[in-house]
């Protein structure tokens, strides 16, 4: 479930915003999105996959962990971890070029 995004770290680009397809977060003009609606996460973790700044951090528990503040989790270095471990850098999968279920969108016969 989405616990934290972080205002120093956040660029206010809101790719978080758009990526998440249960609509958990509310942008806010000059400022970080705001979690409106947390019980609607499924965690999915596309909002920290797209989140270029690693300002955000999901749990991949429902409930939050008590003592783990946003300061605990960069020491930890677990803030946009998911999206390191997966490959992803500046909103993009790396690694994808021999996958053609990936590239097939390139060839303008299919559109996604």
């Amino acid at each position: 479930m989405i616990e934290i995004v972080s205002e120093d770290r956040c660029v206010k680009c809101d790719l978080c915003v758009d990526a998440c397809p249960d609509n958990v977060f509310d942008a806010v003009p000059d400022s970080a999105p705001v979690i409106a609606r947390q019980s609607d996460c499924q965690t999915c973790f596309l909002c920290e996959l797209f989140c270029p700044t690693d300002a955000l951090y999901v749990s991949p528990l429902s409930e939050a962990i008590e003592g783990s503040t946003e300061t605990d989790l960069i020491a930890k270095g677990v803030m946009g971890s998911f999206r390191r471990e997966m490959g992803w850098k500046n909103a993009k999968p790396r690694g994808t070029a021999g996958d053609m279920s990936y590239r097939i969108f390139e060839t303008g016969t299919i559109t996604p």
